[in-house]
């Protein structure tokens, strides 16, 4: 399992590597996994991102939204020992952009009140523009 990781990590920071070679701006990401080594995969490449002095946007539907409400607990994950949870905090406190996706509240019986600070609900328009914008690479989950 820990092959299969780390196959998977490098591969996708090489082909985020490929991608940022054109100057990109950033990453738009895209999570609806409620599988939390997929989620974590997804914050770790974000991470990267922001450390390369890049952007991330992020839009979380689905069970990936269980991430954003304050009083739920994701699942540490080895080797980091972090929660995606945890790392979509520290992803936010670095600028990333996180919204969720305006389905998942009434689907899930919650309202805005439950979102965690920095989190919004995503208008469709916007996050529409965003990954149709050529100087940003997408990644879905």
């Amino acid at each position: 399992m820990k092959k299969l990781f780390l196959i998977i990590g490098v591969s996708c920071f090489l082909l985020l590597s490929n991608a940022f070679a054109k100057e990109s701006k950033g990453l738009n990401v895209v999570l609806t996994s409620g599988e939390p080594q997929t989620q974590m995969m997804a914050m770790v490449l974000s991470m990267m991102t922001i450390k390369q002095g890049k952007e991330v946007k992020m839009v979380l539907c689905s069970k990936a939204g269980d991430l954003v409400v304050k009083d739920l607990k994701s699942v540490i994950v080895k080797p980091v020992g972090k929660s995606p949870k945890m790392m979509l905090q520290a992803l936010i406190q670095k600028g990333a952009s996180v919204t969720v996706c305006p389905l998942y509240l009434p689907n899930a019986s919650r309202d805005q009140s439950v979102l965690m600070d920095g989190v919004t609900v995503a208008k469709p328009a916007e996050i529409a523009s965003f990954l149709l914008d050529d100087d940003y690479q997408n990644l879905s989950y």
